[in-house]
């Protein structure tokens, strides 16, 4: 399938979405959003998509930020609903069922780095780059960059990005635990789409679960927490998929999950 600023192709069972304005290093404007927001309706429940891997069109970018001349031209009333739209469908990604990776190739800027902070996952480049340089303007970030970097490293270093606009390499990004593994530029896709061949062949129940409780614990106490895994827990036990597991398990052989899917 192609648009005008998104390019996606599904490949076995994983939905690859590339930013598509490389001229404008993929910075995001509201098309580039309502196409995103459309996708991920259109395949939240389709079965045969089982995760979603989100990159850059181009060698430069990720997502360089928003796009300005957008910007520029928003009243007060206007920038609140801009705003709130880009943070729903970053909150879409978020509560996604599915998992979604982000493969930062390059710059990931403003509004690029709140939808990679929006993704499950977030793997990239030796040679990207990331912040939140929105105080340049005489902003703060919109999509929820104040709260998703808070919440990924801590108030302190959150606002010592926010309130300097100082760039963070991708070794600063892994030291810090923004993403979880730094790849050479010509190996990153190629890594990326072996983790989510590896993850889409996991039971989607169990996927779609850990994905819940994980994304749970950011907005609950403890105890909550725990009542929440031990539920969902309970609810693995009964799927096909579970059967399956501990039944390849004790036949010592490779889980074959999903099969309904399949049928």
């Amino acid at each position: 399938m192609q648009n005008s600023c998104l390019v996606c192709e599904e490949k076995d069972n994983i939905l690859i979405i590339k930013l598509n304005r490389p001229d404008k290093l993929n910075a995001l404007n509201v098309s580039i959003l309502k196409e995103l927001n459309s996708v991920l309706d259109n395949y939240a429940e389709n079965k045969n998509i089982k995760v979603i891997l989100i990159t850059g069109s181009g060698e430069k970018a990720f997502a360089a930020g928003a796009d300005i001349d957008e910007i520029s031209k928003l009243t007060i009333i206007d920038a609140k609903s801009f705003s709130e739209y880009g943070q729903g469908v970053f909150n879409k990604i978020e509560n996604f069922s599915k998992p979604v990776i982000a493969l930062i190739n390059g710059y990931a800027f403003g509004g690029g780095f709140e939808l990679a902070l929006a993704c499950h996952i977030r793997l990239c480049s030796e040679n990207a780059k990331m912040g939140l340089p929105e105080l340049n303007l005489g902003l703060i970030p919109g999509y929820g960059g104040t709260q998703r970097l808070s919440r990924k490293i801590n108030s302190g270093r959150a606002l010592y990005y926010i309130l300097s606009g100082e760039q963070m390499d991708s070794a600063e990004a892994y030291r810090m635990g923004i993403v979880s593994n730094v790849y050479s530029s010509m190996n990153l896709f190629e890594n990326g789409l072996e983790l989510a061949k590896r993850i889409a062949e996991k039971s989607v129940d169990a996927v779609a679960f850990s994905l819940k409780a994980v994304i749970s614990s950011e907005n609950t106490s403890m105890s909550e927490g725990l009542s929440i895994e031990s539920s969902l827990f309970s609810l693995c036990i009964g799927t096909e998929n579970f059967i399956e597991g501990t039944s390849a398990f004790n036949e010592k052989r490779k889980p074959v999950f999903n099969k309904s899917n399949k049928e």
